[in-house]
């Protein structure tokens, strides 16, 4: 009995060593672009911040106007960054998973330079002026069937990974990560082909864009973020998931309560259906249920092992950005009831806020703690240095909570002066600006802690990390003190 488990395991560890070898370069390239392509979009944030609270910045250069830069920030945060990041995570654990290798690393790996010329052209197309005003949506109409396409040759290969998986079984994780890959065609061809194929009304228009970026936000990014916690939660604590029915609960009123929410943003505009806004208002209120559920359900595994949290940065990263998720939650019924905050929040700096509290505080967090996990295994080597991840984690935690909360707070400010219709409108910008120099100062911390990142990122695809089975640590002194989770 012992010699079969001998050779199961052994079995075991040469499948997860061809499956890491076969993701090596699509995982490593998807990873170090979408880390470039976050620098750029911490760039442009500064530049857009910059220019709230002192607009004579860059006043010479059209290229760098607010309109310009700003939605250039926010679509490179998301098609750079966001996405490239969402595909390195999710091919591997879905194949890890899977128990299968990729036999199509050449294609995923083409598919991906493609995106990234096709997001390139996008953000320039914005910065000269060809975007299309459509929040999220602002790459030249050229762009998304390109970017579909690649998607498609991306993802195509991690749903006939899980049709011949090992078994009938499937993980709470699957779920999630499947979801991900099938809504997201749905909603982005459904969004653009009614925006940029169709003759739609300017007010139907603004809705359809309204309900994209929530289901965007909800129905693809989330659902990764949920996925990728589910996995690594219990395979650095080595504790299951607690609860089997919180978890098919939270999946599946996620899925029933999301595609409803997003229009809440055109409540008072005469819509045929008039009732769609509060609609959508109630849904958004709603999705605090799902994300709370899987937030207590992942937590309750990781604090069930608590000697392990101080020092796992995998853990660290995502233990933050479930925090991130649950502000998210409370921040979805803060903002979006119909009789009160909502008149106040629907025209303010709070929906940047919420929405970069999504994307980097829930979203990114996790895909850093994700990064750390997953590099040493397909790179063989170890991180250089604790104490450069220490700096990300640290910074990048200051920095996010100072943007989100002073967005968030800035916004109800900013209702409230607009609201005020007596008085000039100069004094609404006035309230905005020291909010913008926070803002700035926060991304300038971002920017520092990222460049720790992407060198210890480019260290380790060059192959200038550790060698040897020890995890590079959160706490130094305790680095060598036990062999790397496989």
């Amino acid at each position: 009995m012992s010699s079969a488990s001998s050779a199961t395991a052994l079995s075991d560890a040469t499948l997860r060593a061809g499956i890491d070898r076969s993701l090596r370069h699509p995982v490593m390239f998807f990873l170090t672009s979408g880390a470039a392509w976050l620098a750029v979009s911490i760039l442009l944030a500064i530049i857009a911040s910059i220019k709230v609270h002192c607009p004579q910045f860059m006043d010479d250069c059209e290229y760098a106007s607010y309109g310009r830069v700003f939605p250039a920030h926010i679509n490179t945060l998301i098609y750079g960054w966001g996405f490239q990041a969402g595909f390195g995570v999710l091919i591997w654990l879905m194949a890890r998973m899977s128990h299968q290798e990729c036999r199509a690393a050449g294609t995923i790996l083409t598919a991906g330079h493609v995106w990234n010329l096709v997001v390139l052209l996008g953000t320039i197309g914005i910065l000269d002026g060809r975007g299309t005003g459509m929040p999220w949506m602002e790459f030249p109409a050229f762009v998304w069937p390109g970017l579909l396409l690649c998607y498609c040759a991306i993802v195509v290969w991690s749903f006939i990974q899980f049709r011949v998986r090992d078994g009938e079984r499937s993980y709470v994780a699957q779920w999630y990560l499947l979801g991900a890959m099938i809504w997201f065609p749905w909603i982005f061809i459904t969004a653009n082909g009614l925006l940029f194929c169709a003759s739609t009304h300017p007010l139907m228009a603004a809705a359809i864009n309204a309900w994209f970026k929530s289901a965007l936000m909800f129905l693809f990014f989330i659902p990764i973020a949920l996925g990728t916690a589910y996995y690594l939660a219990p395979k650095l604590t080595g504790r299951p998931i607690p609860s089997g029915s919180l978890a098919k609960l939270g999946f599946w009123s996620l899925a029933v309560v999301a595609p409803w929410a997003g229009m809440q943003k055109l409540a008072g505009v005469p819509l045929t259906g008039v009732f769609l806004p509060y609609l959508g208002a109630a849904a958004t209120v709603l999705l605090a249920v799902p994300l709370a559920i899987a937030v207590a359900n992942i937590l309750r595994t990781i604090f069930s092992s608590e000697e392990k949290l101080p020092k796992s940065p995998a853990l660290h990263f995502t233990l933050a950005g479930l925090m991130g998720l649950l502000l998210l939650a409370v921040a979805a019924i803060a903002l979006n009831l119909p009789g009160s905050s909502l008149k106040l929040t629907q025209f303010s700096i709070s929906g940047y806020g919420f929405e970069i509290l999504a994307l980097y505080g829930c979203f990114s967090f996790m895909m850093f703690g994700a990064v750390y996990f997953i590099v040493p295994r397909i790179t063989c080597r170890e991180w250089v240095s604790s104490r450069f991840i220490n700096m990300h984690f640290f910074f990048s935690a200051y920095g996010i909570v100072a943007i989100a909360f002073g967005a968030l707070f800035g916004g109800f400010i900013q209702g409230s002066a607009q609201e005020a219709w007596l008085q000039p409108w100069e004094t609404v910008t006035d309230v905005v600006r020291p909010y913008a120099a926070v803002s700035t100062f926060a991304w300038c911390v971002i920017l520092f802690s990222n460049v720790f990142f992407f060198l210890h990122l480019a260290m380790m695809w060059l192959g200038f990390g550790r060698r040897g089975g020890a995890p590079t640590l959160m706490d130094s002194a305790a680095e060598h003190a036990s062999p790397a989770s496989h």
